[in-house]
């Protein structure tokens, strides 16, 4: 074989090599790619809340044309188009991104609609030739305005094509879903928050620019994470909304149930953050084997699509399951925390942002994003004004526009003569000789002329948001309220100051003295009871982030009832609730167990008062939402539940009441706004298996939506009426409404099975009362977070329409019970 010459070596070549320090050019080299890392992969922009690979998934689904009207397409077809296009990466971390934004479990608002396996929290997604994707509702509000100029664009890595710096962004995203990255010496995690509290501290941030964290706390009372759960402790939201650091624990949602004819245990329905029940089984498992957890008999994983999260813990006979829960609590997952590091970019930089920089930040963007939307279309309005102008000037002189574009030799000519003889501009004299001759008529005169002024009148609107500051904020404002009626949900998860479940020991607890001491209920289903049976304080009723609606006197060891709205009462142990101080000046419930702990109950069923099952009493007052009345005999059966009323199908309680009086009055309230007040004597009481009796007598279509007892005399001097009016169209839990608050006296009585009077005007795009109530004032309210909220002062007029709510309003109360 012959033997090849080598190259004759260039001595040019070897004169150009240059000495690098090894050192100097890592330190370089590291820098570059810390810096790629943290402004192009690992942190979200402070202003859409998405990561670049995020953003461009978003931007390529939109002009794809994926939009959630039409079929899904292959992942793979919009991962490869992001790839080529926008995100020189991997396509494994832009399916890992798509994915991530479609699962309802990672994400408090999608942005991507999903069908598929996109996984589960203990599993990972299938491979993106096999799922399909499109964009979610959520996601054309983020992209909603990219064709009117409403951000600046710039060339994608290659130079072929352009891609937005940033998404309009019609609601937080960085609050709402939050965000997680790491990037180089620095990372981000920011908790997931409910859009509707975010968007009710934005418009109140535009109203009142120096609101302080506190203010804005009351609508934000902490992050509402997409499996529910509980957050426990909130004195590290606090500190994470005022520095941007902090830390709280999640806990699961449990239950005790009798899971087996003999056998009790524990079920798990809502679980901490990305945790999930594969591997709280497996930590279960590991705690059994090794000796360090006893008393479980079995673990069974029941979750389905159907019923969501169910994780049954079989307990073994003899085995206290509180004390068994509480090292699940301490030895599982089953209670995990949370650290919030809200890092994200402001104009280029990383910083660190606490809770009101967040939304500043925020609105900032959206101030510019509206500033730039209404100059486009201005624009676009002007453009087309001036060409309807020329429209009108050459319909006006038709014969002679006919004969000078007959009369010229070409376009240029006829457009010369044109603007020569009816001082016309270039663009209009284009426009007059595209136009067919059919749209020249007489009724387009008349139609231009229409659009004439509605251009102009459009003109002047547009100029006065841009050139007012404070008709842009009012923009903006309604612009979030709208994004909030179309995609807002209620919360989802409890906040609780304290563990929601009463510290067991190995003490028997018939040694516990029984003492007599306050049951408490709150309006967001807590319940505890109090250390001793003093007298609750002036605020006692209004717990510390929550109302009670339900309190009553018994003992520490004693059986007292909860009344639902399915007209059962279920009997219920003192022993089993919390206690809080009685000393303090407004008892925190926080530190209280959900009534979900205690009782099972069905499908929208709620609980509404508590009794003291004492045969002494009065009995129970009920209403219902058809209108029927009802007192219930005392009476106590052996058993752990039983009915108090006899409902018809379709019908539930609305309102449930211990008597202390015959002469109080029984309130009812419809959502038609009526309010019908009658004697306690004039209902004759019955036993448990009565249907009631007619009272009051409702209009076509209408229901009641609050029953309770009135007291009179001294006790009732004091007493108010607070309703909230709305659309029955708005989602629940959504919708301010409009607040009154009326003196109860206004309000005449008549008989029982009347229609009563009115109480509330409905204002335009109202028709139904979304919550109303009566009792001793002062009233107060709260948010369903548990967070108080303000009422207007009194309206004298029994049937005002009130003042516009700064919040949902979930509860209200009374000083007294």
């Amino acid at each position: 074989m012959a033997r090849r010459t080598p190259p004759p070596v260039d001595d040019d070549f070897i004169e150009k090599i240059v000495d690098i320090d090894v050192s100097s050019e890592m330190q370089t080299s590291f820098l570059e790619y810390a810096y790629s890392v943290i402004y192009s992969r690992a942190l979200p922009d402070a202003r859409d809340g998405l990561k670049p690979v995020q953003r461009r998934i978003l931007y390529s689904m939109q002009e794809m044309g994926v939009r959630p009207d039409r079929g899904h397409v292959k992942c793979a077809r919009v991962v490869g188009e992001v790839m080529g296009k926008y995100h020189p990466h991997g396509d494994g971390a832009i399916y890992d991104a798509l994915v991530r934004t479609a699962q309802a479990w990672t994400m408090r608002l999608t942005l991507v609609d999903g069908h598929g396996n996109f996984g589960s929290p203990d599993a990972g997604p299938a491979a993106m030739r096999y799922t399909e994707c499109r964009m979610a509702p959520a996601a054309l509000a983020m992209t909603d305005g990219l064709d009117s100029d409403t951000v600046d664009f710039k060339p994608n890595y290659d130079g072929k094509d352009t891609e937005p710096t940033v998404l309009p962004a019609a609601f937080p995203n960085l609050l709402v879903n939050g965000a997680a990255g790491i990037a180089v010496g620095m990372a981000t995690n920011c908790a997931p928050h409910n859009l509707v509290e975010v968007i009710q501290a934005l418009r109140h941030l535009i109203k009142h620019p120096d609101a302080q964290l506190d203010t804005l706390m009351r609508f934000i009372p902490g992050p509402d994470l997409p499996g529910g759960g509980k957050i426990i402790g909130l004195d590290g939201i606090r500190d994470a909304y005022a520095t941007g650091k902090g830390s709280f624990r999640i806990r699961a949602t449990t239950r005790i149930e009798q899971v087996h004819p003999r056998r009790k245990g524990i079920v798990v329905t809502e679980l901490p953050y990305m945790v999930g029940p594969e591997r709280v089984i497996e930590q279960i498992k590991t705690l059994v084997t090794g000796r360090k957890l006893q008393g479980i008999a079995d673990v069974k994983d029941l979750t389905d699509l159907t019923n969501g999260t169910r994780l049954v813990i079989e307990i073994k006979n003899g085995f206290n399951p509180e004390a068994i829960l509480e090292q699940l609590f301490r030895g599982t997952k089953l209670e995990d925390s949370f650290a919030i590091n809200s890092v994200a970019l402001v104009d280029g930089q990383p910083r660190t942002l606490s809770l009101k920089e967040m939304l500043t930040v925020y609105l900032e963007h959206r101030y510019e994003v509206t500033r730039r939307r209404t100059e486009f279309e201005r624009t676009r309005a002007l453009d087309r004004l001036h060409l309807v102008e020329g429209l009108l000037i050459a319909i006006l002189d038709i014969d002679d526009v006919i004969a000078i574009i007959r009369g010229s030799d070409d376009t240029a000519h006829a457009r010369a003569r044109l603007i020569e003889a009816f001082d016309l501009s270039e663009i209009q004299a284009n426009y007059i000789l595209e136009m067919p001759l059919r749209r020249l008529t007489k009724y387009s005169t008349i139609e231009l002329e229409t659009e004439r002024d509605a251009l102009q009148a459009t003109i002047a609107e547009l100029t006065e948001i841009l050139e007012n500051p404070e008709q842009l904020r009012t923009v903006v404002s309604v612009d979030l309220a709208e994004i909030a009626k179309q995609h807002g949900t209620p919360r989802r998860t409890i906040l609780l100051a304290a563990s929601g479940v009463a510290a067991t020991t190995s003490a028997d607890p018939l040694e516990i003295a029984d003492d007599p001491c306050w049951v408490l209920l709150s309006s967001a289903g807590l319940l505890a009871r109090t250390d001793h049976g003093d007298p609750l304080p002036a605020g006692g009723q209004r717990a510390n982030h929550d109302v009670l609606v339900s309190a009553v006197l018994g003992t520490a060891r004693g059986d007292l009832g909860v009344v639902t709205s399915a007209g059962r009462l279920i009997k219920i142990n003192a022993l089993d609730l919390p206690t809080v101080p009685s000393t303090a000046n407004a008892p925190n419930l926080q530190g209280g167990t959900h009534v979900s702990e205690l009782v099972t109950l069905e499908g929208n069923e709620r609980v509404l008062c508590l009794t003291t099952l004492a045969e002494t009493s009065l009995g129970l007052a009920l209403g219902t939402a058809r209108g029927v009345v009802k007192r219930v005999n005392p009476e106590v059966l052996g058993r752990d539940a039983w009915e108090v009323i006899r409902l018809e199908p379709g019908d539930s309680l609305v309102g449930a009441v211990e008597l202390t009086s015959e002469t109080h009055e029984l309130t009812f309230i419809t959502n038609d706004a009526q309010l019908l007040h009658f004697p306690a004597a004039s209902v004759r009481p019955q036993g448990r298996s009565g249907g009631g009796m007619a009272g009051v007598k409702l209009g076509p279509g209408a229901r009641a939506v609050f029953f309770g007892v009135v007291p009179t005399g001294e006790a009732g001097s004091g007493a108010e009426v607070v309703t909230i009016s709305g659309s029955s169209t708005a989602l629940p839990g959504t919708d301010p409404g409009t607040v009154k608050v009326t003196s109860f006296a206004e309000y005449p009585g008549k008989g029982r099975a009347t229609g009563g009077v009115r109480c509330h005007r409905f204002l335009k795009g109202e028709d139904t009362l979304l919550l109303a109530w009566a009792g001793p004032g002062p009233a107060w309210a709260a948010a369903a977070s548990g967070a108080p909220v303000d009422l207007p002062p009194a309206d004298g007029r029994r049937d005002g329409s009130g003042l516009a709510g700064s919040q949902p309003i979930a509860a209200v109360s009374s000083p007294q019970h």
